[in-house]
């Protein structure tokens, strides 16, 4: 709020440092609606409330738009995952279902559950983007899934497997999901209660990874 010396009623400023955010975030709303090849710069300024010269200030074209809208919502709970490696050093029971959870409430729930499908169709035109999403999120996330199964198989509380299988295996039912929410769930047939299916999906894979004593090829 700024004073007006003349008498007048305060001037309402936005601040500057605002910017970058509601940028990112009318830009994740509308390439979630539109699609990355159809959403203009100009649609994402206009959301905002700024001009296009504005979002130039802040990003050069779209490419670096998208990748700051990953590094402010996807990114940050990749990191909160691999503070959990700590947290359930002697638990991959609880390391796995904590990171199924905390990927379903952070990321599938939410808005950014919509960049899965986006990824999905528009790859292949954007090969850049998809090479940056690619390492950014999806890479660092499969890895922390392998590290669970990997510690749940070392210690004999997971049957043995592939690791770099399970970790894909794991993640693929809840990307289903998100699509599911993005696309066909607006428009045919029953719906998926979200909570129920992430709450079944953990218990089928932590039942089928669990150790079977006695059982030929299992971990003791």
């Amino acid at each position: 709020m700024v004073a007006d010396t003349g008498g007048n009623a305060p001037v309402r400023r936005r601040r500057k440092e605002a910017r970058p955010q509601e940028l990112t975030a009318a830009a994740l709303a509308l390439f979630v609606e539109k699609g990355f090849a159809a959403t203009r710069l100009d649609e994402v300024a206009a959301r905002a409330g700024v001009s296009k010269g504005t979002l130039y200030l802040y990003f050069d074209n779209k490419e670096a738009l998208f990748k700051a809208v990953i590094n402010e919502g996807i990114v940050p709970a990749i990191d909160a995952a691999e503070a959990l490696l700590a947290d359930y050093a002697n638990d991959p029971v609880g390391l796995l279902r904590a990171f199924l959870l905390g990927w379903w409430e952070r990321i599938g729930s939410t808005e950014f559950g919509g960049i899965p499908k986006l990824m999905m169709s528009e790859a292949g035109n954007f090969p850049e983007v998809a090479s940056y999403y690619n390492d950014a999120v999806i890479e660092r996330g499969l890895g922390l899934l392998r590290i669970a199964v990997q510690r749940g198989i070392d210690i004999g509380v997971f049957r043995p497997v592939d690791p770099d299988l399970i970790g894909t295996l794991l993640i693929a039912p809840l990307i289903h999901l998100t699509m599911w929410r993005h696309s066909f769930a607006a428009c045919c047939g029953k719906g998926i209660e979200p909570r129920a299916y992430v709450a079944a999906h953990i218990d089928l894979v932590l039942h089928g990874l669990k150790a079977q004593p006695g059982r030929a090829g299992d971990v003791r």
